[in-house]
């Protein structure tokens, strides 16, 4: 007697898994080329004296960072959660490890790069009232 093995059926979530991938791609490829838009503005606004433009350009960078590491880490995570609900285990595990080796390298790259641009602590303030000072004349008005 011989087995015969009966085809599988394709999962119905595949479909709905594949969308995310494909709408995934398209986020990392669109949050890259903001990224990248704003850096040649940064470029060519680099051969210019520094104004408020070029602080703008600076905060807009910085959006479009934040927004691409939350594309590369975000987007394989809700993959995964979602293959999961679905009963799709394997595609779950290749997802949440493609997390783990994309997202982690980007959040650590994204926290460095955006600590740098904390403002600067302003520094301390000269004392508002007269200081007299000692062996010398004064300064201070009315002494």
């Amino acid at each position: 007697m011989t087995a015969t093995s009966t085809p599988s059926r394709p999962r119905p979530g595949g479909p709905v898994v594949g969308l995310l991938v494909l709408l995934w791609i398209g986020g990392l490829l669109a949050a890259g080329w903001w990224l990248f838009s704003i850096g040649m503005e940064q470029w060519a606004a680099s051969y210019s004296p520094p104004d408020a433009a070029s602080a703008e350009l600076e905060r807009r960078a910085s959006r479009a960072g934040t927004t691409l590491v939350l594309v590369v880490a975000g987007g394989p995570l809700v993959i995964a959660l979602v293959a999961y609900g679905m009963r799709l285990v394997r595609t779950a595990v290749v997802f949440l490890v493609l997390t783990l080796l994309l997202g982690g390298p980007a959040l650590v790259l994204g926290a460095a790069a955006n600590r740098d641009r904390q403002p600067p602590v302003p520094p301390p303030s000269a004392p508002g009232h007269c200081v007299e000072l000692s062996g010398g004349d004064t300064r201070c008005p009315g002494g």
